[in-house]
């Protein structure tokens, strides 16, 4: 396992026990984002780095019983959390990399990442990994649950020009993986940004 690998896993382990308890009001800015996947009932959809499965719930309402829900994390602790709350009734669990999915190429219809693009090591390599998984017209939804610069008060650093996130870094970075941009959202209280997989 890389460092990266090691340390992010070092990180919400540290925290998974309380990770639900420290932000209880997330799950309405979850559905709302949800929603703008236009997911189908009998849908197909990935919540990559899903920690401990908020989106979950969301997701297995918009796909309906028919539908498919997988939830992939790379800490154990994050996947225990998910299932004592309950939520491997909504989706499967995955215990793996986003960066090697075990899943067939084209399978999806979409993914759902929250909180996901600060932690991959290699973002636009671990983004063609996402693609490769997702159909021709599938939806990307990268989320955050609070906006860039809420995060950063709330973490004590300043933004720069260079953050990720920043909406033409971002565009750039999707655009180099196979991924078209098509609505971008940065307020206080959420960050979205939707993009669709290239034919």
């Amino acid at each position: 396992m890389s460092d990266d690998h090691t340390h992010v896993q070092e990180f919400f382990a540290a925290r998974a026990a309380g990770w639900d308890r420290k932000f209880p009001d997330d799950g309405p800015a979850y559905a709302t984002a949800v929603a703008e996947l236009g997911l189908r009932e009998g849908g197909r959809v990935l919540d990559a780095g899903c920690g401990t499965g908020r989106a979950l719930p969301a997701l297995r309402a918009a796909v309906g019983p028919s539908g498919v829900v997988l939830g992939a994390d790379l800490t154990p602790a994050m996947l225990y959390e998910a299932a004592r709350a309950g939520r491997n009734a909504d989706g499967a669990l995955l215990l793996t990399d986003v960066a090697a999915l075990p899943l067939r190429p084209s399978s999806l219809d979409a993914v759902f990442a929250a909180g996901l693009i600060a932690h991959l090591p290699r973002p636009v390599e671990n983004l063609r990994e996402i693609a490769r998984v997702v159909r021709p017209g599938g939806v990307l939804a990268l989320f955050h649950p609070i906006g860039r610069a809420a995060l950063a008060a709330r973490q004590g650093r300043r933004l720069t020009p260079d953050d990720l996130r920043a909406e033409p870094n971002l565009r750039a970075l999707l655009s180099e993986a196979g991924w078209r941009m098509t609505s971008y959202v940065d307020e206080d209280t959420r960050f979205l940004a939707l993009a669709v997989l290239a034919d």
